[in-house]
């Protein structure tokens, strides 16, 4: 199964990602929306940061997760690699905890492919699809 594909959105840019569970999926899409900002197979994995993330919505927790993971990079040039959830529940209110490993953004050895503002919530989706569960996020550029 492949973690993430592009969408192509005329003045935006898409993802869908993928996952056994809800957990994967969110971690398909964080490397997703990282490979759209750089080749994160030249990150580096030596910075640890911690990110927690709730919402009242399985939705907007994906959205919160993604924006802080942007935010982060914005506010710190932090470019993720590898991603580790130590806490996920969806009810009574969703929660996420992760552990992200990853370093900062070097404009000498990463590439720099698209400027992402936020992830919205226009067109998005999460919903199993048989055994899998799918997300399509739309990112304004």
């Amino acid at each position: 199964m492949k973690q993430f594909e592009i969408i192509d959105i005329s003045g935006d840019v898409g993802l869908k990602a993928f996952g056994i569970n809800l957990e994967e999926l969110f971690v398909n899409a964080a490397i997703g929306m990282y490979s759209l900002i750089t080749d994160i197979e030249g990150v580096k994995a030596d910075k640890n940061i911690s990110i927690s993330v709730e919402s009242n919505s399985l939705e907007g927790l994906l959205v919160s997760w993604l924006n802080e993971l942007i935010f982060h990079f914005d506010a710190y040039n932090f470019i993720g690699k590898d991603i580790t959830i130590s806490a996920f529940s969806i009810q009574p209110s969703a929660l996420m905890k992760a552990e992200i490993r990853g370093e900062e953004f070097d404009t000498e050895r990463h590439e720099r492919k698209l400027l992402l503002k936020a992830a919205t919530y226009h067109r998005l989706k999460v919903e199993k699809a048989g055994d899998v569960w799918e997300a399509d996020i739309i990112f304004d550029i």
